[in-house]
């Protein structure tokens, strides 16, 4: 009697990324405080320890059956490490208070956090090895890195950020040589740790916030120097920000994937990515919260019939972590809906946009 040998998480996203196809598309339901509401715990008691973090992210993953477990806290415990304060939530991710740089001339003696002595950042990286145990080779780790040209957002603020960007190339170019010290430091402590991936937050690069010609003297500079100093894959994320007019660039950096925007044609940049960059995305988190059983399975069979065909796509949500309001019926369709319509070879009707 044959016996059907199932293949693993890893092994589907590995074969994805080499464009190829495999069983079935893979996906990555990236939740952070989800695992607060699996562990019963308050929003601040499970960052408060790693085994939470471990424990909500194995939960998660045997409810729904996705393709990876996510070591993110959360985007402004980075903040915290360089000695930012942040405001928790009852209901979503802790925010970054104030900007710790109320100065540019504050950039100038400005050093990077030393990783091996940061108490939120070995709680991290103590996750990661958890996760790493459990996984056994059989679930990629997704690592997350803010990028050292997106991170000065919450470090300053966006307003003074986009002025020093201008007005101030000096201290811009300073900022930016501490912030790829610190980003190439942390993801590779997560890689070392046991993650198999870095996810290259990005936000500011997107023309959804500056122009292709000022990325192309900027943040495009900063990712090439940052990902050839980063000793594993890495997938350059814009956390909703349109990725299209920039795909081709993205590429140059070295980077494996992106994560694309819910307002952009998946097709245009599965097309656009083809043998370059695989595609994660674009189910729209913030929609999810108003979805039913059929809105989700209708969004995953669009996504799926216009992006999965020849490998080199994974789907996920397009900002990069589910909110918390979005209920676990919708997650578990989300996923019901992948295991019916994302089985190679894709045979699904292709969905037309009016």
């Amino acid at each position: 009697m044959s016996r059907t040998i199932e293949i693993t998480p890893l092994e589907r996203v590995l074969t994805t990324l080499g464009h190829k196809e495999p069983d079935r598309v893979p996906f990555f339901l990236l939740m952070t405080t989800h695992g607060a509401k699996a562990l019963g715990l308050s929003i601040k008691d499970y960052f408060s320890k790693a085994r939470h973090v471990f424990e909500g992210q194995v939960a998660l993953q045997e409810k729904y059956g996705h393709d990876c477990y996510y070591n993110l806290f959360y985007a402004a415990m980075e903040v915290q490490a360089w000695g930012g304060e942040v405001v928790f939530h009852d209901d979503g991710p802790p925010d970054s208070a104030a900007p710790f740089i109320r100065d540019p001339s504050q950039i100038n003696a400005l050093e990077p956090p030393d990783v091996s002595r940061s108490p939120l950042l070995l709680h991290v990286l103590d996750a990661t090895r958890m996760l790493a145990e459990k996984s056994a080779g059989r679930i990629p780790i997704i690592g997350v890195a803010m990028s050292p040209f997106s991170l000065p957002v919450m470090q300053m603020g966006f307003e003074a950020y986009i002025e020093l960007i201008y007005r101030q190339p000096k201290l811009f170019d300073t900022l930016m040589a501490v912030n790829e010290i610190f980003c190439a430091n942390w993801a590779n402590a997560q890689l070392a740790a046991g993650a198999t991936a870095i996810c290259y937050f990005d936000p500011v690069s997107s023309p959804t916030i500056i122009p292709r010609d000022l990325y192309l003297k900027t943040g495009f500079q900063v990712a090439k120097r940052t990902l050839a100093r980063i000793k594993g894959p890495t997938a350059t994320h814009l956390a909703s920000g349109m990725s299209l007019p920039i795909v081709h660039d993205i590429a140059e950096t070295g980077t494996a994937g992106i994560g694309v925007s819910a307002r952009e044609d998946l097709k245009q940049v599965k097309a656009a990515c083809r043998n370059k960059l695989s595609v994660i995305g674009n189910l729209n988190a913030l929609e999810m919260v108003r979805w039913n059983r059929e809105d989700a399975h209708n969004a995953v069979k669009q996504a799926i019939s216009e992006a999965a065909p020849g490998g080199g796509f994974i789907l996920s949500d397009n900002h990069g972590e589910i909110p918390w309001h979005v209920p676990d019926e919708v997650l578990l369709a989300i996923s019901e809906a992948v295991h019916e319509y994302g089985r190679y070879p894709i045979n699904l009707l292709e969905t037309h946009h009016e």
